[in-house]
């Protein structure tokens, strides 16, 4: 972890042993162990497990949906899905681009990549997978002038129809001879942030290739993702299914049904999704200091900053029962790391602040309830809310409100044949839930945004919680053995307005 391992890493090198092995390395032990050889004891304890790897179905039946594309799907059959899943990537190119070579790199990924070219459809049973023969993707070419985000977002928020296709589509902006701005948009049910990192990937080869009229240097992907799709369904089921949700529904009995922020206007049951973003930036002496922290608990920064954010919400909520959702790659097998599909799962992370514990021991208990929801991280979040079966208010989502993410460092500039691309990132106008915070390690620094759910919070609300927690961020960096009560949310000016308004100083 001192050389920059994190869970996301932790699960690939388990997948890696479960196949090159045939044996499970508990995620815990790779935590726990700081050496090879503890590791190695831990893997010999843990004994064999034979598991078949997930092979290619036939494409001439019916092809059923993962579990979350099948929500993704009732959603959009409810009329709820608008642009909020809608997955934008817009690269800029700079230098002499070949916009033919270019549309047929976009060609080329749709053939490797069945998810791009499939439909969805009905067949008196549930929804079905329908894959279409590749052919050739269009690519529209726009002059522009100025600045093109006004226009980057209008094609971003452009709903999709998953029925008739497709789910995914490509925009040319051209701003002079040697620059130009390329978007890329799916919907999620064709794929998730770490496809967004394949396609990325692949189509700069294919480019390169398509530009120097050689061969591009790709293996065709072992599996596509209506084969994991069909194993999901079939591994997912009896007692394994059972174990499974047998563990969340006793880690969720009893939590809070909504997390009771104190928000600008009620909820109503006809909030929207429209959302924004704040952001802000932790400073590099504290980032060193939390990071050091994290070494000290063995555990990664990412339990850290988890466990301050749940600690923000606790105080704005007065609640001691926090719940947050969290996104996990879901790619535990070597077969799909460069498949492109919807494979991310969402865990709920519940943290008990209960006693008032010094920041360092909340450390702790989050690092044992995210380490215990990583082993159990297979089970789809749409089985688990069916079991969990929450109450539901309103619009609010089901088991949490509140989302947490820690973001892959940003995308550097890489060649792509004559040009240089360099990865935009552009807000979507969305927000899925009441909030969520993404913390991205810059290396100096940390940086932080917000999506809020505008229906809900004003932009000075979210700027606010930002500062307070980037403030807390600061203050258990330096004091992580202080109780939470004792740890400050206030800077200096606001705490001068609550002494003026008391009347008189008062302990806070």
């Amino acid at each position: 972890f001192d050389l920059g391992g994190h869970s996301l890493l932790a699960t690939r090198v388990v997948a890696r042993v479960r196949a090159g092995m045939g044996r499970e390395l508990p995620l815990r032990t790779l935590f726990e162990g700081a050496t090879l050889a503890e590791v190695a004891r831990g893997l010999t304890r843990s004994g064999q497990e034979e598991e078949e790897p997930i092979a290619r179905v036939e494409r001439d039946g019916s092809l059923p949906l993962s579990f979350a594309q099948e929500r993704l799907w009732f959603v959009e059959q409810m009329g709820l899905g608008g642009s909020a899943y809608n997955i934008p990537l817009v690269v800029r190119l700079r230098g002499r681009l070949d916009a033919g070579a270019l549309q047929r790199a976009l060609t080329g990924l749709a053939r490797r990549h069945e998810a791009l070219r499939t439909t969805f459809a009905s067949d008196g049973d549930g929804p079905v997978q329908v894959i279409h023969p590749a052919a050739s993707v269009p690519l529209p070419l726009e002059r522009v002038e100025g600045d093109v985000r006004e226009r980057l977002h209008a094609e971003a928020a452009r709903p999709f129809d998953l029925e008739r296709g497709p789910v995914f589509r490509a925009l040319l902006l051209r701003l002079s001879d040697e620059e130009h701005v390329f978007l890329l948009c799916m919907h999620h049910i064709a794929g998730d942030g770490w496809s967004i990192g394949v396609l990325l990937r692949e189509l700069g080869t294919l480019y390169a290739a398509e530009e120097s009229g050689l061969a591009a240097p790709l293996a065709e992907p072992p599996i596509q993702y209506a084969d994991y799709a069909a194993w999901q369904r079939e591994h997912l089921a009896g007692d394994r299914l059972e174990r499974g949700l047998a563990y969340w529904t006793k880690r969720l009995a009893g939590a809070p049904a909504l997390l009771e922020l104190p928000a600008d206007r009620p909820r109503s049951a006809a909030s929207g999704q429209r959302g924004a973003n704040e952001r802000a930036e932790v400073p590099g002496g504290c980032a060193a200091a939390l990071r050091a922290l994290a070494r000290q608990e063995g555990c990664t920064p990412y339990t850290v900053l988890l466990a301050a954010f749940q600690l923000l919400l606790a105080r704005y909520s007065g609640q001691d029962d926090v719940v947050v959702g969290s996104p996990e790659a879901g790619r535990g097998r070597p077969e799909v790391e460069g498949t492109v599909g919807f494979f991310v799962n969402m865990l709920p992370l519940r943290a008990g602040l209960g006693g008032d514990p010094t920041f360092r021991a909340l450390v702790r208990r989050v690092r044992e309830s995210t380490l215990d929801a990583l082993a159990h991280a297979e089970i789809p979040f749409e089985r688990v809310v069916e079991a969990v079966a929450p109450e539901r208010r309103g619009s609010s989502a089901p088991l949490f409100q509140a989302v947490f993410i820690q973001q892959d460092p940003a995308e550097a500039a890489r060649p792509w044949g004559g040009v240089t691309a360099e990865w935009m990132e552009i807000e979507s106008g969305t927000s899925k839930f009441d909030l969520s915070l993404a913390v991205r390690d810059e290396g100096a620094s940390l940086s932080t945004s917000l999506q809020y759910a505008a229906d809900l919070f004003d932009a000075a609300t979210a700027r606010r919680m930002l500062a307070h927690y980037t403030r807390l961020l600061e203050e258990v960096a330096a004091q992580p053995d202080l109780p939470l009560s004792r740890l400050p949310l206030l800077d200096d000016a606001e705490r001068r307005l609550v002494e003026e308004w008391s009347g008189a100083p008062a302990d806070f």
